[in-house]
């Protein structure tokens, strides 16, 4: 009998050809559509009022995904995972941005709800396997490994970095060793509805809208003062949760004749003040750091000793890798930079590698520069 396989299929063009190439390499294929967020009402999970704007265009999404498996003659099946996604995500979300720290909300989706709630409604199929349309490849060689995918432009153990091993040890990711251009090129050949279907991207529930609009439905601003480390108010914030570190774009400060004409970025806050310190030129020397500390850590390989390790590291999706060394002193898991790092983010997720094997990782707690805490 052929093994069965059970794939999440979001109506995109990834999760088309990882259908597709499970049915031919012989696979029976069942699919699963994941509804997270309710983008049908104006009411959120809880009956608060939302914005009269369409959220997400799931049900489009739907009828790709269901599109594509009746091209490639496999069932569909719909399960709504709002209240899971509203507890595990999207509080979390929230909770973060209450701190004045930069959530990472795919990274939770994958951990609560692809691999977990998705896993366990799957049972019910009594599944060989599931799989995703995620660009990165499992190994198994007595053990469990998530490796990098192959297209280095599209990888996506960034966002896996919180699973385990057991949650891996049952997944497949059909399109892991391909290039995006080569998943595009099967569409087509194959003639799926999703070919020419233009990626998704941003926050599901948050779709095309301005995300400080939707962000402001949850959390009432506080408007607040720019500031530079000497003092000088340059203008006013719309609320500290707007702001990241680095980002340049919506300051509106213009050119002074103290400061010239430089552009100016975001450097650090005072949550305490409500105050957002900003300073002048890309590389401020603020923006850098040459440590930080995690919480939540999570390594995959269980067996692995942390502390003294020497490997590579992420602190933002799409960031070079920069050489690091992990210290475990007290329970502290603090990886130091070889070299000073811009933007290391609080809330953001500190992925850490082994040439192409993703370790695991965690979320950002604390920064710092030569011992000194930074202003974030």
């Amino acid at each position: 009998m052929a093994k069965r396989v059970v794939i999440g299929m979001s109506g995109g063009v990834d999760s088309s050809v990882a259908a597709l190439l499970l049915k031919q390499q012989g696979y029976e294929v069942i699919g699963l559509f994941m509804r997270n967020w309710d983008s049908t009402t104006n009411q959120d999970v809880l009956g608060n009022p939302t914005l009269n704007e369409a959220i997400c265009p799931q049900e489009v999404d739907y009828n790709d995904a269901l599109s594509v498996c009746e091209h490639l003659d496999i069932p569909l099946y719909r399960v709504d995972f709002i209240e899971e996604y509203w507890r595990d995500v999207f509080k979390y979300f929230l909770e973060e941005y209450k701190k004045g720290r930069t959530p990472n909300p795919d990274i939770m989706c994958n951990k609560y709800i692809k691999f977990d709630a998705f896993s366990k409604h799957a049972e019910r199929f009594e599944p060989d396997y599931i799989a995703m349309g995620h660009y990165a490849q499992v190994r198994r060689n007595g053990k469990v490994e998530l490796l990098r995918g192959a297209d280095s432009s599209k990888d996506q153990t960034y966002f896996l970095s919180q699973l385990t091993s057991e949650q891996l040890k049952h997944v497949l990711f059909p399109i892991g060793n391909y290039q995006k251009s080569d998943i595009r090129d099967l569409a087509i050949k194959h003639q799926l509805p999703t070919a020419k279907k233009k990626d998704s991207t941003g926050i599901c529930f948050i779709g095309e809208r301005e995300f400080s609009k939707f962000l402001n439905n949850y959390l009432p601003a506080q408007p607040g003062d720019m500031v530079t480390l000497d003092g000088d108010c340059l203008g006013k914030h719309t609320g500290l949760m707007h702001y990241t570190i680095g980002q340049r774009k919506g300051l509106g400060i213009g050119g002074n004749e103290k400061y010239g004409n430089d552009p100016w970025f975001v450097i650090g806050k005072d949550l305490k003040k409500n105050q957002l310190f900003v300073g002048q030129g890309f590389h401020h020397e603020t923006l850098y750091s040459t440590s930080c500390t995690l919480e939540d850590v999570n390594i995959i390989d269980k067996a692995l000793a942390l502390d003294g390790l020497k490997c590579t590291a992420k602190f933002r999706y799409r960031q070079k890798d920069v050489g690091v060394t992990v210290e475990v002193s007290s329970n502290v898991v603090t990886v130091h930079f070889d070299e000073p790092v811009r933007a290391v983010t609080p809330g953001q997720a500190c992925v850490l590698y082994l040439e192409e094997v993703c370790l695991g990782g965690g979320l950002i707690q604390t920064v710092y520069k030569n011992g000194q805490v930074c202003p974030y």
